[in-house]
């Protein structure tokens, strides 16, 4: 029911009309129309009729919301997805790590090309840029490959878990460039970093020449050891120039420099060192290709998880990508790790638990 006015209905006593409008001729319809417009709808009420409000919000802001621990799943999967990828690497003895890296930056590239297209970005990148998204090709395009050459040069644990220490160097190659404040714990986590490694890779001059003896693959293992290291070092440099470069620059290009850097320098080191073959068998043209799709599913997922979770969440249920090596190393491989291998693992993982639980804290202050 309508209310009723104070000072009509006051006039109306006084001069003994009744206390009901008649509407005048031929305003029936416009008030029928009123009416049925300020009549809210499902989930409204009379003061805005056409929003919704109270429990119904809610309700319809909960659908909405993201389901929780989604985020985490994301995180696991991707990790999941990266571990076959670098199992399949693994797989592919006959085939140069350089040569795969340049088999799927070929498939990224066929990816990213509609992409740029439909995003209208361009090819080149802003004026000011470009020597950025140039080294940011260069060196991350060489870090895939050194990660790859680890694979297939020392066990899949180790190369894994070297990978690890680039949040240690990433901290340090920060403070000196970008002058981002490195604290007393940066200092701990690095140490902690720095022993997981030694005890991984087993140094002659600190473990004796017993350590050679012992492991006849040894060089092969140094080899692919010291090749993780410097990966996780131009990996490193590559956060630390993303972040010079900030939102300055659409993600999708900065991975066509990635790509084109990536392809080009594969194919300059193949031809220098004339391991360019393609695969004879066709299981490994399909490890080949898997490799590209994993990798690509990763990278998505892991991009899907940063964007609805915390990155410190993140960053801790990316330390399953150590778990999933070493199980896959067991499995695949019947190669269970030495007790070194283990301890410099929860030396490493335990420095980037600590820098992402830090990094966590520090946020949600």
């Amino acid at each position: 029911m309508r209310p009723v006015d104070d000072t009509g209905a006051a006039k109306r006593l006084e001069s003994g009309l009744p206390l009901v409008d008649i509407p005048p001729p031929g305003s029936r319809q416009e008030s029928a129309a009123t009416e049925v417009a300020e009549t809210p709808g499902p989930g409204g009420c009379w003061q805005c009729p056409s929003l919704p409000c109270g429990s119904r919000a809610e309700q319809e802001a909960e659908k909405k919301a993201p389901c929780p621990g989604l985020g985490l799943f994301y995180t696991l999967l991707s990790a999941f997805l990266f571990s076959v990828g670098s199992l399949f690497v693994k797989k592919v003895q006959d085939i140069h790590a350089v040569e795969i890296s340049a088999f799927r930056c070929v498939f990224q590239m066929l990816i990213i090309i509609p992409c740029l297209i439909y995003r209208k970005t361009g090819f080149i990148g802003p004026k000011g840029q470009r020597i950025f998204l140039l080294l940011r090709g260069v060196l991350g395009s060489s870090a895939m490959i050194l990660l790859y050459y680890a694979y297939q040069s020392t066990s899949l644990a180790d190369a894994t878990v070297i990978s690890f220490s680039c949040p240690v160097f990433t901290s340090i190659i920060a403070c000196i460039f970008l002058k981002e404040k490195y604290s007393p714990w940066d200092a701990v986590f690095t140490a902690f970093t720095i022993t997981g490694v030694i005890l991984i890779v087993r140094p002659p001059f600190l473990f004796g020449s017993e350590v050679v003896e012992t492991d006849k693959d040894y060089s092969v293992h140094l080899k692919g050891a010291f090749a993780a290291l410097v990966h996780a070092v131009f990996a490193a440099v590559t956060l630390v120039i993303l972040r010079k470069i900030g939102t300055s620059v659409d993600y999708m290009l900065s991975i066509w420099y990635y790509v084109v850097a990536g392809l080009t320098e594969c194919i300059v080191a193949l031809s220098i060192l004339g391991e360019w073959s393609l695969p004879h068998c066709g299981l490994d043209r399909l490890f080949l290709i898997l490799i590209g799709l994993f990798g690509l599913g990763g990278q998505m997922f892991l991009a899907k998880a940063i964007q609805i979770e915390k990155a410190g969440l993140v960053a801790l249920m990316k330390t399953m990508d150590v778990v999933f090596a070493f199980i896959f190393q067991i499995i695949f491989f019947h190669d269970v790790p030495s007790w070194w291998t283990v301890g410099g693992s929860l030396c490493v993982v335990a420095s980037s638990i600590g820098a992402a639980v830090r990094k966590w804290y520090q946020s949600s202050k």
